[in-house]
Order: structure tokens, then sequence, then C-alpha cells
């Protein structure tokens, strides 16, 4: 699926009055494309109110990223487990009323979570850079900052706010720039994590050199709908050259039972990111427990 960048409609000059006229298929063709126009215009205001050059420098003061494919590998759980600290979703709405990001955070690493992923976008999934850095100042664990990056700009944000990892999502992302944002992300000594939805886009992401960690979403970008089958049929397509090149696999989206991590963990994922079926529940730690019971 292509995700287009967005359009901006031509102002029209009549001599009278300007106005913006209206061009064929300007409108976003699913949420995934609504997200990425509305980063465009988001992003540039975040420049204007914090340019480049200042950023990069803020950066420079922030403490050095924690190593988040090691500790993933390592594995408090099988398999290890991202757990997510998440309000509210497109497709769900509110997922926690009473969203407390540092006290689900502590609940997380209470539970033996090996890393945490942050929700930082505001508009669709009511996150913030805000709920990042006040995780990162009250957690050990290393930190994904879960965002629709379509800039290097917001890779430099996350850093500064302590971020471990970013998300790079294949769907809405060039080969040129997959390729360019990898190597901001390790040379600022962060993690990629590389998210694919489909064979065509795995393929991709195998071609760029250095990737050693890629997520499976099982949700279908267009309709929403999610399958386990998705993790366990891409994986299955590859599996040896994710094995020789010693890729860990992330599974992502759907996972509620003992039984799903056993079907992604089966198929060959090492690694699991949750964030809805825990998030909801009154007693994260318990709930964390009784999902990885044997």
């Amino acid at each position: 699926m292509q995700i287009r960048r967005r359009n901006p409609n031509p102002k029209v000059n009549t001599g009278e009055v300007v106005y913006q006229s209206k061009i064929p298929n300007s409108e976003p063709n699913n949420i995934l494309e609504e997200i990425v126009w509305h980063k465009e215009v988001e992003v540039a205001r975040m420049r204007d109110r914090l340019p480049l050059l200042k950023l990069r420098q803020q950066v420079q003061d922030v403490a050095p990223p924690k190593d988040f494919l090691a500790a993933l590998r390592k594995g408090k759980t099988s398999p290890a487990l991202i757990a997510e600290v998440k309000k509210a979703s497109p497709s769900k709405g509110v997922i926690k009323a009473d969203f407390n990001p540092v006290a689900i955070a502590k609940a997380y690493e209470n539970a033996g979570a090996s890393c945490l992923s942050v929700l930082t976008d505001t508009k669709f999934f009511q996150g913030s850079f805000d709920n990042l850095n006040l995780v990162r100042q009250k957690v050990d664990l290393p930190l994904l900052c879960k965002e629709f990056i379509i800039y290097p700009y917001q890779i430099y944000f996350a850093r500064a706010k302590g971020a471990d990892a970013v998300l790079l999502i294949a769907a809405i992302l060039t080969n040129k720039d997959l390729n360019y944002f990898v190597k901001i992300t390790q040379a600022l000594g962060m993690t990629p994590l590389i998210e694919v939805h489909t064979l065509a886009e795995l393929d991709r992401v195998l071609e760029i050199d250095g990737i050693e960690l890629i997520g499976i979403n099982n949700r279908n970008l267009e309709d929403f709908s999610v399958s386990l089958q998705t993790t366990c049929n891409i994986f299955a397509a590859r599996k040896e050259a994710l094995e020789q090149r010693n890729i860990t696999v992330v599974s992502e989206s759907g996972l509620h039972t003992p039984e799903d991590l056993n079907t992604v963990k089966q198929a060959g994922a090492k690694a699991v990111l949750i964030g809805e079926s825990l998030v909801k529940q009154e007693n994260i730690e318990q709930a964390v427990a009784n999902l990885f019971a044997v």
C-alpha cells in the first residue's frame, strides 16, 4: 500500500480574493495517510518553535541512550516484552481514561518488561513528547518513541526527550528515506525499529545494511483488521534471510493471550510489542503475569 505525502491545494488569486482551490485526490485515502499529512504541518510548526540547530545542541546535553536491542535480546520474558504506554487509538478511542504515563510505565517495569514504547502523537493517540520525557525521568528501561516519523527533525526531537529507539514505518517512507533515517538514528546511538506490514515491505527493508530489529505489525492498514498469521507468514517467507543476518523480529498488535504469544514465538518472533490488552487492565502487573504464564 502506498501512502502519499501531502499535496497542498494551490492558492488562486482572482484579482479580488485569494482562495484555496480543491484539487483531485486531495483527501487522505486512509487513517495512516491522514496522520502523515497532519505530521507534515505539525513538524513545520515544531521547527518554527525550535529550529534544528538549537535542537541538535539540546541533544548533546542528554544522557547517552540505553541499548534497546540488547535489552530485548536479554529478554526478561520469552518472548521479550516491549510494553506500550498508550492512552488512545484511532480505531479504539480512549483505552485508558485514568491515564498516568509514569504509573503505567513503573507497573510495566515491575512486571518484567524489557523495554517500553511511549506514544507521542497527540491528535490521534492522545500522547505527547512530555509523556516520553516524564517516563524517561522515572524509569530505567530503554524507551521507544512511538511516532510517525517522516523527517529527521523528529528523530533528533525524540533523542532530546530521552528516547533510546525510534519507530520507522516502511509504509510511509521511501527506500532513500529509510536508509537515511537509519543512519541518523544509529549515529545518535539509538536503535531503529523498522515496522513492516507486508512481505514486499520486508523485502525493501532487507536491502538496507545494518538492520538488526524489525517489527511485523499484524494490523492491516487498509481495514484495521488484525491477524497473527501476518507474523507467521511473513517470517516464514524470509526465515533464512532473517536468521542469517541475526535480525530480531518483534510481533506487534493483536496479542491478548498466552496462546497468542506462543503462536508468534513459534513463528520466530523474539519479542512482542503490546499496548491495548495490557494498559486497559486495572492491575497491569498482574495482567503481564497472566499473559506470560506458562
